[in-house]
């Protein structure tokens, strides 16, 4: 057997062991352990299982991802979800459905705190779907926008799904990071426009919105002052240079333990759980992370990846129209597979394609966020819909759906923008060279 038929093989047993309920990690490493033995020689294979836990645990590079986690978990415990969303709908509370659009403001701020969605998704849900139901709002808008809403923890930074790919490919994380803001925030503002025009076209969706003063203002933003100064410290400190991500990781951890602790929003109990949070999170990370490490070295010496960059040359198809191909392979991938199994699996299979067709590791990056957000949310696995399900018990799961439907045509259109104008994931990158 070809060592090409043996990959094929192995990801579509791989495929059919997460299907099954096999732990994404467990499935990968079991999967690349035994296609690499049987492409090479057994030794081989156990020198790759002996190796690679101990390399990637002890790898300081990783220690960007449960800093940072950290610091999601510790505001989540700290309260802070009322708290923005308070500010934001002091701020959007006039516009036409100014509680959703408030809502996905306080959504895009959490992000830039956590490097969860479904973090976010659970943190702004828990005060914000109430109130938008208890001003009458309608139930698959005040849902959709949240679930949606919590999608932007993938996209604006710190992103897990950032650390992990530019791990996976050796790219800058500094630099992905940069590259996630201005995406990040343009991708809010729509998510914003299209609750806007939505409740303009359908007023019966949500009420008419109360103004709020200047001082009322400024008292909400207080409130939350420790995320502002969060964000302006550790993206500034990025940006500028004054650390590097794992630095900031430590910055951002402690600056949150801190900033919590002297508002009194943060006791040992919740502080203790953060921890654990923030350590069942890492061990379920890490675990996922090995097994895709074991299953790369079968990827390459399959030659799949040299094998698909030269069939899609060979068809003579523009680059624009492999991206496409991608896009819809991966919505497809995330209808049925768990995104971070997702993104383990595909990376290292496409990553050397994107780079013999000239695209940007960096926009490569930016896109497989983009893809990984709206697996969050499409049926029948989306776990942000989970999540708001569980916020919101008493609303059936396709109404959830239904108000997801025009963010995720949203997110469609801002894919086939980047696509055709990937200055506006690049332009801040290259300002920083």
């Amino acid at each position: 057997m070809s060592p090409f038929i043996t990959g094929i093989i192995g990801i579509a047993l791989t495929l059919v062991l997460l299907l099954l309920g096999v732990p994404i990690g467990i499935s990968m490493a079991l999967v690349g352990f035994v296609g690499f033995a049987f492409i090479v020689n057994m030794n081989a294979a156990f020198s790759v299982i002996s190796t690679v836990p101990y390399e990637l645990i002890s790898n300081y590079d990783w220690l960007v991802l449960p800093l940072f986690l950290l610091m999601g978990t510790v505001l989540f415990h700290a309260g802070l979800g009322s708290a923005l969303f308070k500010m934001a709908y002091r701020i959007f509370g006039r516009l036409p459905g100014g509680l959703a659009i408030a809502a996905l403001g306080s959504c895009a701020i959490f992000a830039a705190v956590s490097a969860s969605s479904i973090a976010t998704a659970a943190t702004i849900g828990t005060p914000a779907i109430p109130e938008m139901r208890r001003y009458k709002y309608d139930s698959a808008l005040a849902t959709g926008c949240i679930a949606a809403g919590g999608t932007l923890g993938f996209l604006i930074p710190p992103s897990t799904i950032l650390i992990i790919y530019g791990i996976l490919t050796e790219t800058s994380i500094v630099k992905l990071f940069v590259a996630g803001i201005v995406p990040g925030i343009i991708l809010a503002l729509m998510f914003m426009a299209t609750v806007y025009f939505h409740v303009r076209l359908r007023p019966s969706l949500a009420p008419a919105g109360q103004g709020s003063t200047l001082k009322e203002k400024l008292t909400a933003t207080g409130e939350c002052a420790e995320v502002l100064v969060l964000i302006i410290l550790v993206m500034g400190g990025l940006i500028i240079g004054w650390f590097t991500p794992t630095e900031a990781g430590g910055v951002a951890a402690a600056g949150a333990i801190l900033l919590s602790l002297v508002r009194k929003r943060l006791n040992m109990k919740s502080l203790t759980n953060s921890v654990v949070d923030a350590v069942k999170s890492t061990g379920m990370i890490f675990l996922c992370a090995i097994g895709a490490f074991i299953m790369v070295p079968f990827i390459a010496v399959s030659t799949i990846p040299m094998e698909l960059a030269n069939y899609i040359i060979s068809l003579g198809v523009s680059p624009t129209m492999a991206i496409l191909f991608m896009v819809v392979l991966y919505f497809i991938l995330g209808c049925f597979i768990d995104t971070m199994a997702m993104v383990l699996l595909t990376v290292p299979i496409f990553f050397p394609l994107i780079k013999m067709l000239g695209f940007d590791p960096l926009w490569f990056g930016i896109l497989i966020a983009l893809l990984v957000e709206m697996a969050m949310i499409s049926p029948p696995i989306g776990m942000n819909v989970y999540v708001i399900a569980g916020v919101a018990k008493d609303v059936p799961m396709e109404t959830i759906f239904k108000g997801i439907l025009p963010f995720v045509l949203t997110m469609f259109l801002f894919i086939i923008l980047i696509i055709v104008f990937p200055q506006i994931v690049l332009f801040l990158p290259r300002l920083m060279s």
